[in-house]
């Protein structure tokens, strides 16, 4: 898989470099960087998590988890360990490659996060003025509605599972309802959509959790 993976990348115009086991891909990003990790889960060696974990603690480098661990649990480790993204096997090669776009396409939009400034479909989130604007417009949020804000505009269109939420904005401290979340994000979508029976932004994922979408018209650009 992963020489194919490697060919058809190639072909995109992609350079790979394909490392058979989690230490090996470790010494190789230490040595040579990357612009994207494309990184299994089930490695011999080091394990996939391990990877992820040691490369986040000191790289920004955007990670794409590619695993056949689809549990919940894996998916929400991933991103708490801080993956961008991940896509499970079996996938569609148009698609990963779609997905792969979107995190190189977000690692570029770092620069404004660097300073200070998450930007998406029209909402901007000023992180040092602890600010947040819609169309230009102040909108007033309360503390917990702000951090869940803020975890959907780190990783905005993709679906973020409910328990990634909840340890995000609770800081793994959450022992109440998950219903508590529900809740939260109907007032936040009242603050921030036109008609909340009909969100725009914020979408809810049936089985999964939440995603940040950018509004019909703005999805083209």
């Amino acid at each position: 898989m992963a020489e194919a993976l490697k060919y058809t990348l190639e072909k995109e115009g992609y350079q790979v470099d394909v490392a058979g086991d989690g230490a090996e891909g470790l010494d190789r990003f230490q040595r040579a960087g990357a612009d994207l990790i494309l990184l299994d889960l089930m490695l011999p060696v080091v394990d996939g998590l391990e990877v992820c974990k040691r490369v986040r603690s000191a790289s920004t480098v955007p990670i794409l988890i590619l695993t056949a661990r689809d549990s919940d649990i894996d998916e929400v480790l991933g991103l708490e360990l801080g993956a961008d993204d991940y896509v499970t096997k079996p996938f569609n090669t148009r698609k990963l490659i779609a997905r792969i776009k979107a995190v190189l396409r977000r690692g570029d939009s770092r620069e404004e996060e660097e300073r200070g400034l998450l930007e998406w479909g029209g909402i901007t989130m000023d992180l040092e003025k602890h600010q947040v604007l819609l169309g230009g417009e102040i909108i007033h949020l309360t503390p917990l509605e702000y951090r869940i804000l803020e975890a959907l505009m780190r990783r905005p269109g993709k679906a973020l599972p409910r328990e990634f939420l909840l340890n995000a904005v609770w800081s793994g401290e959450f022992y109440g309802s998950p219903k508590t979340l529900d809740v939260h994000i109907r007032h936040l979508r009242e603050k921030l959509e036109d008609d909340p029976a009909s969100p725009r932004y914020i979408e809810t994922v049936r089985g999964v959790g939440y995603r940040l979408e950018k509004p019909p018209e703005e999805q083209a650009t």
